[in-house]
């Protein structure tokens, strides 16, 4: 019995150990030095090779390196095979650490102080006490309640909407299109920890920017593709948003050309909110697989309708 990984190679080299260390009963392969397919029974990768059922013909269950599972063509996917997502503690914890510092960039006009030190500028502005900010989370999965509830802790008014109803303790939820309007109102900062599906691709638009406060502040951790590029722009243009700071895009990188590169009120990071870590993700995936072998449930599997 084989688990295959296609991923990073150096953080490869890592599992390769753990699992030598913990699991030695699972051979760990790596690609492309796949050996016999036939032995195959487990991926672990990013991105699944093509023609995966032929190429692999007795795989069993196709574990994800990544909380979201937008980047796998669910097309090209046998029907029957289990996606599992991952469920690495330092994934929720690194999204956080970069909700917590993306949030206090805005809220303490950290862009503002960047551009006035280029020119020289010495100028103080105006501190919003937290308790007097409304930081809103559009996705209360279980990253997005873990951002809300360590926000509420710095004392902001935090809220957050969910295609169906949560619930968060300190937290003022929302949830279903009826009651979008009435959370995007009440969003200063308004953070997308939404998954990538159908219904979420593009979501955040023109509309929805028009539906914030005016000045708000967006902060997408989700997908590149949540996002018109162009209605950023237009926005932050007409001053409907005061500025953005984003971690994902539709290409990444994005061209040298791109306008964000020289837009003074938007921060781009390169899709570094959190990363998956061998030593703290190998405990989970590993339950996960004893889990299969012993017929039960695996946490974190995707409901390949909803796409999450």
């Amino acid at each position: 019995m084989a688990l295959l990984y296609k991923s990073d190679p150096t953080r490869g080299r890592r599992w390769q150990a753990l699992f030598a260390e913990h699991a030695p009963d699972i051979e760990f392969r790596q690609w492309p030095d796949i050996g016999d397919p036939g032995d195959i029974r487990y991926l672990l990768a990013w991105q699944p090779p093509e023609a995966i059922e032929t190429l692999l013909p007795n795989l069993e269950v196709l574990f994800a390196t990544s909380a979201g599972i937008d980047q796998f063509d669910a097309e090209a996917l046998p029907d029957t095979l289990p996606v599992v997502r991952m469920l690495d503690p330092s994934i929720e914890q690194g999204m956080i650490e970069y909700a917590t510092f993306a949030t206090l960039w805005l809220h303490r006009h950290m862009s503002d102080y960047v551009r006035q030190q280029r020119r020289r500028d010495w100028q103080a502005h105006m501190i919003l006490p937290a308790g007097e900010r409304r930081v809103g989370l559009l996705g209360l999965g279980q990253l997005g309640g873990a951002i809300a509830r360590h926000l509420k802790g710095y004392g902001f008014q935090v809220s957050g909407w969910s295609r169906t109803p949560r619930e968060v303790e300190g937290v003022t939820t929302h949830a279903g299109e009826a009651q979008l309007d009435a959370f995007l109102g009440a969003c200063d900062i308004l953070i997308c920890v939404l998954p990538l599906t159908t219904a979420t691709r593009g979501v955040l638009n023109e509309t929805l920017f028009d539906r914030l406060p005016p000045g708000a502040a967006l902060i997408n951790m989700g997908r590149g593709e949540h996002l018109i590029e162009a209605d950023l722009t237009k926005a932050l243009d007409k001053g409907r948003l005061s500025g953005a700071v984003l971690d994902v895009l539709r290409e990444e990188p994005p061209a040298p050309d791109h306008l964000f590169w020289a837009d003074e009120r938007i921060l781009m990071t390169p899709h570094v909110g959190a990363m998956t870590q061998p030593d703290t993700a190998f405990p989970v995936l590993l339950e996960n697989l004893r889990r299969h072998q012993r017929g039960e449930a695996m946490a974190g599997r995707v409901d390949r309708q909803r796409g999450y």
